[in-house]
């Protein structure tokens, strides 16, 4: 009912009132689209400074351990290997660690990305159409 009440208005109103009426809603769903993909961007950008933070204290750990474990250990290894074997052993140990952590921090900056805001462009592709689909009903009933 209030459609139908709303179809007769337009349809008295003059194209100058009309044509006033669609810029000001126009520039309402402007608004409305850039704080979405504000919103969206927002959202996108801080899971990526975690993945980031992540990543930077895994290397700040990695460093540590390796300071205070690496001569623990290459010490006690030494005793029953030559000690560049020892050394060698650990090395490696510490390698594997450092490429699971980093596995563990691309996969969540991965989670960040792509920066596009998927729903302020979904919700800018339906605006287009209502438009388009408005634009002819009204060239339609003119």
């Amino acid at each position: 009912m209030l459609h139908d009440e709303r179809v007769d208005q337009l349809k008295r109103e003059s194209l100058p009132d009309l044509l006033r009426e669609l810029s000001l809603q126009t520039t309402t769903l402007v608004r409305q689209e850039i704080e979405l993909a504000t919103t969206e961007l927002t959202a996108k950008g801080k899971a990526a400074g975690s993945g980031a933070a992540m990543l930077a204290g895994a290397a700040l750990l990695a460093v540590f351990a390796a300071a205070m474990l690496t001569t623990c250990v290459v010490v006690a290894l030494a005793l029953v290997l030559p000690l560049w074997t020892a050394a060698l052993i650990v090395a490696v140990l510490y390698a594997v660690a450092a490429l699971i952590v980093a596995r563990m921090g691309t996969t969540m900056l991965k989670t960040a990305t792509p920066a596009v805001p998927r729903q302020a462009a979904q919700s800018v592709k339906e605006d287009v159409q209502w438009l388009k689909t408005r634009a002819q009903s009204s060239t339609k009933s003119s």
